[in-house]
């Protein structure tokens, strides 16, 4: 079995490193979405998540990694991260999508409850959603052949 460690990068850097693994037994791709908010004719409104073009700030945005087993074996022990961009605050995990493991320092990962940073008065205090540096999931089980999966991650434009 194959038991890889990928690190993904967001925005800009993010197309680049999709590029590089796009020849590796996991294939990854990634996306930005971002609410759209449609009028409907009964004059209800409704919010479509929609490949982000142009962000301004406000807007909440969507990180979607998507990922596919490309060989005929199983593939064990993945782990899938993401930084999150200085210029998004992270708000959660995307629907459909297990929590993730975050971190506030880019090295340690843990649950939001378990995280602590320092305060300008030399204290400690818990962790808050715009603490968070990066996300991780590792997957529970091995992503059989041929299968695929994805995971959502939601933030706010600073």
């Amino acid at each position: 079995m194959y038991r890889p460690v990928i690190t993904l990068s967001a925005l800009s850097a993010l197309v680049a490193t999709t590029a590089a693994m796009a020849a590796a037994p996991l294939e990854i791709s990634s996306r930005m979405l971002v609410e759209k908010r449609v009028a409907a004719r009964d004059g209800t409104t409704r919010i479509d998540m929609v490949a982000a073009e142009k962000v301004v700030p406000g807007d909440r945005v969507t990180f979607v990694v998507a990922y596919r087993n490309t060989t005929r074996q199983p593939i064990a022990d993945v782990v899938l991260a993401n930084p999150v961009p200085r210029a998004v605050a992270y708000r959660g995990v995307g629907a459909g999508t297990p929590a993730p493991d975050v971190s506030v320092d880019g090295r340690t990962f843990a649950p939001m409850p378990a995280l602590r940073v320092g305060t300008t008065g030399g204290g400690m205090r818990p962790a808050t959603a715009d603490d968070v540096v990066a996300v991780r999931w590792r997957l529970p089980a091995p992503v059989a052949a041929g299968a695929s999966g994805q995971l959502a991650f939601q933030g706010v434009l600073r």
